[in-house]
Formats: C-alpha cells, structure tokens, sequence
C-alpha cells in the first residue's frame, strides 16, 4: 500500500484506539486480513486476562497492548496490497477496509452465528420480543433458558415470557438514563443474576448503553454461579461479591439499585440502600412479607383482621404501599405495577422509583400517620439509618 493510504489508515487507527480504550470492558477480538495477489494472511487479538491482546499472526503469538497491534498492522500493511480489519464489540462491529483506492470504514450489527441445526423457535411468534431468541442465543443457553441446538425449551418458554416483560417494563426507564459516562448498577441480593446478565445484554447490546454491573449476596454458592456464567459469555462489565450489602465499600456512584425477589426485609435493605445512594433508579420485586404482619395493629380494622388470611393480605398490601410513601418522601416518583399475573404467583408486584427532587414533604407526613397508626418500625427506616448512621435507632420511630 502508498504512504497515502497508509497516513489515512494510521488517522482510523488513532480513533479505533480511543474506542477501544473507552468500551474496553465489552470488546471481543480485532482481526485482520492482509491480501497480496491471490494469497491472503490473517491475525487475531484477543483481550486476555491480564489486560493486554494475545495477537496471533503468522503462526507467532505475543502479548501486545491495543494500540501496538495497531502499529503492528500498520507496519505489516506496506507488504500487502489490501487488508480488511474487522473490530468487534458486544453488539457491533467496526470493517476498515484499506488498499491503493483508499481507506473506509463502516458499521454493522454482530450477529450470533447460527449453525445448520439451530432454528427460530415457531412457537414464539406470537410475542415481538426484546430479547430476541436467535440473537441473544449465547446468553438464553447460558441461562438455561435454550437448548444447546438453538430451541427455547419448552418448559422454559413461561420464564422466557417473563425476563423479556421485565425487560419491557424497565426499558424507557433506562433510556431516560442513558448518558456518555458508565451507569452503574448494582444487584442486591443477585442469587444467580440470570435478569442482571438479561439486562446487561439488552442495555449493552440492544440499548448501546454504557453500564457495569455489580453483584452482592451473601451466598459464595451463587455467587460463584454467576461468575461462571459471566466467563462463558465473556461480560466483563460484571463483578459480583459474596458479602452483605452494608459491608460494600466503594467510591462509584451508584445510578441503579435492582433487588429481585428478595425475601422480606431484605427488600428494604436494597430500597433503603439505594435511597443511601441517592439512586436515580431503583426497582424491587418483593418476595414474601413477614415483617408487619408480626407487629401490626390498627383498631378500626379488628374485625377484618380476626380471619388470618385477610390479616396477611392486607400486611402484603400496606408493607409494599409503605414502602412506595417511603421513597416518595425521599424524593421518588413511584409506580407499583404488576409483574407477572396473579395466575404465576400472588407475588407480582414491581416497585418502580425515579428520582425526581428532593424530599417530598406530604409524603413524609402520610408515612409517619400510618407508622403512628399501624404502631410499627419498619425496616426500610432501620437499614437507612444503619447505612446513614451506622444504627437503626432513632429515625422514623411511631412513638
């Protein structure tokens, strides 16, 4: 190739480098194929773990910092009379395409290569879906959700359904918080995290949204899990840690705070936890309610609350509309929506908090009336002051 192309190729190189070092955490590999008459070459990087490429070309292997394979490239391309460069990231990909007649460069969509026996699922047609099946594949069979030859297992298809309504219910959220910077998010009680890596795929790759993830639970077990299915899918925008929220240690700005079916109080912990932020997100998925129907009481009500079953429902229902006063009194717009239907599980509540100002006034005194009259503490208020103070006494007391 002339000097000119050569100068117009090192002009790409110097922005493919400044991409790279900006989505480090999503890239997948660079390739490149040298053309000379009739043969052809090709080369390979890959990030390895210790933060450099793994550049295979020519039968030889060295550890090369990103912007050194470029420069290999470029030196290699005055030998040849073409090269085609492919950079690939989750989601998308970069084709510099260089010879005598110039340099161009153009973007496409990376697709999941699909093998002959791998098919669209038919019996999925009736739902456009975000997560799309032939698309997200990688991620579907990660999670047990696909067969290894392509198909949605049938016992699956339900849970499928479910992640991809999640998705839905969550999507223009996130798209108000789109922004330049990363957004963190953080998974209380993350157990397998199988909705963060459906999440982080739909953000990532759908989206086009900076984002990281973080994981907490105090399980090693399924912690351990989730780090194996993030090495499988390569999701470096993923950490997670087998520890207690409150213990979490940490300078990033937390944007996003999710807790999925986390049982009881611990759904206070993670909305108290993301108030502590100051989250501009926050999103709860309740699990069963222990706490207020062991302390409860409110004397009007007596007469419904002698038969059990009514007792507990009505627990259910003001533990999650508490907890909905409670945000809005520190400055959230909430929704409370149904997840699921109520046919899958009584449990189908999602709460949904953006934060829009500063504390809301009316809201604060709604929630101390019903604490007051309900004569409880409720644990939202005893987390936010362990993470605000360091105690849970004090703050938010009936008394």
């Amino acid at each position: 190739m002339n000097k000119t192309t050569l100068d117009k190729m090192a002009f790409f190189f110097l922005g493919l480098n400044s991409r790279f070092n900006e989505n480090r955490e999503i890239f997948i590999e660079i390739d490149v194929r040298f053309k000379a008459g009739l043969k052809s070459f090709k080369g390979i990087g890959l990030l390895n773990e210790e933060d450099t490429l793994s550049y295979n070309y020519n039968g030889v292997t060295r550890l090369l910092s990103f912007s050194d394979v470029l420069e290999d490239i470029k030196k290699e391309s005055v030998h040849y009379d073409s090269l085609v460069l492919t950079y690939k990231e989750r989601g998308t990909k970069l084709i510099i395409e260089a010879s005598t007649k110039g340099v161009s460069m153009n973007s496409e969509a990376l697709k999941y290569e699909t093998s002959k026996e791998e098919k669209e699922t038919s019996t999925l047609l009736t739902r456009d879906y975000l997560i799309k099946s032939k698309e997200a594949a990688p991620l579907l069979k990660a999670i047990g959700i696909m067969s290894k030859d392509g198909k949605v297992k049938n016992d699956k298809i339900r849970k499928y359904n479910q992640i991809d309504h999640y998705v839905e219910l969550l999507s223009k959220n996130f798209e108000t918080l789109k922004k330049q910077e990363t957004i963190h998010i953080m998974d209380v009680g993350c157990g397998k995290s199988y909705l963060s890596f459906v999440l982080n795929y739909y953000l990532t790759e759908v989206l086009r949204m900076k984002c990281h993830f973080i994981g907490i639970d105090i399980s090693e077990e399924v912690i351990e899990t989730s780090r194996k299915i993030q090495k499988e899918l390569g999701y470096r925008n993923m950490e997670f840690h087998a520890m207690d929220v409150k213990d979490f240690k940490d300078s990033r700005k937390i944007d996003v705070v999710l807790s999925l079916h986390a049982c009881d109080t611990a759904t206070d912990m993670a909305l108290s936890y993301g108030v502590y932020q100051e989250a501009d997100f926050i999103v709860a998925v309740p699990c069963c309610h222990k706490e207020m129907l062991k302390t409860y009481s409110y004397e009007p009500f007596e007469g419904i609350m002698k038969h059990g079953i009514l007792k507990a429902r009505l627990a259910d229902t003001l533990t999650d509309g508490l907890r909905g006063l409670l945000l809005e009194s520190h400055g959230y717009e909430v929704s409370i929506v149904e997840y699921i239907s109520p046919l899958e599980t009584p449990k189908n509540l999602m709460i949904r908090a953006m934060k829009k100002g500063n504390r809301n006034e009316k809201a604060e005194k709604e929630a101390a009336a019903l604490i007051k009259a309900l004569q409880i503490y409720p644990a939202f208020n005893y987390y936010l002051d362990q993470y605000t103070y360091g105690t849970g006494e004090g703050f938010g007391d009936f008394t």
